[in-house]
């Protein structure tokens, strides 16, 4: 299960993603560019700690359209809203786990402020503790065509990286692979559990 099979990388992924808890109750959803033109993305209402190889379904990226007729996750536009901002991006994981949710909801600015963590390091580009990483945080909605397109203005003027929080739902992530999106994804989690108990011990 190498990047050399995207998929079988992503499939793996999904698998670690559920034994950490990160996606209860078939929550969250994960996907995998293929070539320009389509991605693959976990169908809805999956374990994503039990999913095979037939559970992720093709989406064209331009159009959202599904060639096998089948239901992909609700948040499906907003994978494929990264594809066509960024082409660099290969892999894009949303996952729904306690410490993004409850962050998302107490941070009450546009977006959380990460500094002074030497796991900074672990994002793409960041090298040192000493500067600033900032995650978007966007009001949740049952709407994804009007929060993805939400997104797609704000991000013209604030080019996203790593990943944006959506309030009280959870974390989007990726990486211009799996391993990459993985290791952003496992990064930020630690960093918002960090984030979360020093504001706790802080409160007291």
């Amino acid at each position: 299960m190498t990047e050399n099979n995207p998929l079988h990388a992503l499939l793996a992924a999904c698998h670690w993603i559920g034994e950490k808890g990160w996606c209860p109750a078939t929550g969250g959803n994960m996907s995998v560019r293929e070539g320009s033109e389509y991605c693959l993305i976990t169908e809805s209402g999956k374990d994503k700690g039990q999913l095979t190889e037939n559970d992720f379904l093709r989406v064209e990226i331009a159009t959202n359209h599904v060639p096998s007729g089948r239901t992909p996750s609700a948040e499906t536009g907003l994978h494929t809203l990264m594809y066509n901002l960024y082409p660099q991006v290969g892999a894009v994981l949303h996952t729904h786990s306690v410490n993004s949710t409850v962050l998302s909801r107490i941070e009450r600015s546009a977006g959380l402020v990460l500094q002074g963590y030497e796991m900074q390091k672990s994002l793409a580009g960041q090298r040192s503790h000493l500067d600033k990483v900032i995650i978007p945080i966007f009001d949740n909605s049952q709407d994804i065509p009007a929060l993805a397109a939400e997104i797609a203005q704000w991000a013209q003027s604030h080019p996203l990286h790593y990943g944006f929080l959506i309030r009280g739902h959870g974390l989007t992530c990726w990486g211009k692979n799996v391993a990459e999106a993985r290791r952003h994804l496992e990064g930020l989690e630690f960093l918002f559990q960090c984030e979360l108990q020093l504001r706790l011990l802080e409160a007291k």
